[in-house]
């Protein structure tokens, strides 16, 4: 599966990321003043390709497989949560369209993948908007939250439900069609730039949509089969790459306070809440490659992923999410004040509470994977929701 595994461009990529980590973490303050990433930091991003790690390598992306793509996205959380939680957003949207719109918008969206020269696109369809059907396409209507990274991108896509047709549809259309809000002010992620928006009464050719629910790709392989609810898998790479940031923080936080009087790190209670913390990491990241080195199998054969399958990617993500928060707590707990001061350990704390408010993480999804694994449930995964077989 994907565009990488063989060519050995995929750790040239994540070369570039680490080339640019300087430049993530210097201009991350400024750019959570801005509330979006600064055009540095922005700029630099786009050099690296990453933004390419989901486009179909038909047109000339990465087409990263699902544990590349949290690999990469980890790499870039790593040096700036906010920067990853963009590239994450914005991967997705960029890199799905293409596979499921078809090579008809080609030439106006992708012309020169290669060379840098293609839409970025963000937005969001957890809330989907209103679509009605007319002669040769659809006019649409509503309110989203949440486009991360709209700050960076050309176009939007954005889920309205058409009930002339009875289903959820996503609608790709230019930014300028877009009525965006300035209204991005919160404790974390500040600078993601994940405003709201709406749209009212735009027109959309049928050729720039596509079914939500839709499994089948025109354009790219196997990676496509999993459908758009199951490409947020990167926010479990976003996940490791902070937790992983804040164990590496407090370790060298540790070794300069070290030997000082009455210093906390010196202490068994530390030593052991620190390995307690490294396990919940690494065994999130064990159980994250391994639920998805067993769906890329399954992919790669041509079977569509097993429901039980589905259920443990949604378990991973929670997962995952939840044992960051707690490495964190860990992190905030034993770094006293320096955690508490601003400065690389406040942000990361900041943002990752930011990360676990994604609906990816909610109570409910934990509960319907339980409801699932247990025996107590033969439904199946629409996006996020459980549905029981009538």
């Amino acid at each position: 599966m994907g565009g990488l595994h063989v060519s050995g461009e995929f750790d040239a990529l994540i070369e570039r990321i680490r080339a640019i980590g300087p430049v993530l973490e210097d201009n991350a303050d400024h750019s959570e003043e801005l509330g979006r990433l600064n055009d540095e930091t922005a700029d630099a991003l786009t050099s690296t390709g990453v933004l390419r790690m989901g486009v179909p390598a038909d047109l000339g992306g990465y087409e990263l497989s699902p544990i590349q793509a949290m690999r990469a996205i980890a790499e870039v959380s790593y040096h700036d949560a906010s920067a990853g939680w963009v590239v994450m957003a914005l991967q997705l949207a960029t890199g799905t369209t293409p596979a499921y719109l078809g090579h008809d918008v080609v030439d106006d969206l992708y012309p020169d993948v290669r060379s840098g020269h293609h839409a970025v696109i963000a937005g969001q369809g957890t809330k989907p908007g209103a679509a009605v059907r007319v002669e040769g396409g659809h006019r649409i209507s509503g309110d989203w939250q949440f486009a991360s990274g709209v700050s960076m991108a050309t176009h939007i896509h954005t889920a309205a439900f058409c009930a002339d047709e009875g289903r959820g549809l996503v609608f790709t259309l230019p930014i300028e069609q877009v009525v965006l809000e300035d209204n991005w002010d919160v404790m974390g992620l500040r600078a993601t730039g994940s405003n709201d928006y709406s749209i009212r009464d735009v027109f959309v050719p049928a050729s720039y949509t596509y079914e939500a629910t839709c499994l089948e790709p025109r354009i790219g392989g196997a990676l496509y089969r999993l459908g758009l609810a199951n490409m947020g898998i990167c926010h479990t790479g976003w996940a490791l790459g902070v937790g992983r940031r804040m164990l590496d923080e407090m370790r060298a936080l540790a070794a300069r306070k070290t030997g000082a009087p009455g210093a906390g790190v010196d202490t068994q209670q530390f030593h052991a809440e620190y390995a307690r913390a490294e396990a919940q990491h690494r065994a999130a990241r064990a159980f994250s490659f391994e639920t998805w080195r067993d769906c890329e199998d399954t992919l790669d054969s041509g079977s569509p992923l097993s429901t039980e399958q589905e259920t443990l990617t949604r378990l991973v993500l929670n997962h995952t999410t939840s044992s960051v928060h707690e490495v964190g707590q860990t992190v905030y707990r034993w770094a006293g004040t320096a955690a508490l001061r601003r400065g690389v350990l406040q942000r990361f704390f900041r943002d990752l509470h930011g990360g676990t408010q994604h609906v990816t993480s909610s109570p409910g999804v934990l509960q319907s994977c339980g409801k699932l694994l247990s025996g107590l449930s033969s439904g199946r995964w629409a996006f996020l929701s459980l549905v029981e077989q009538g």
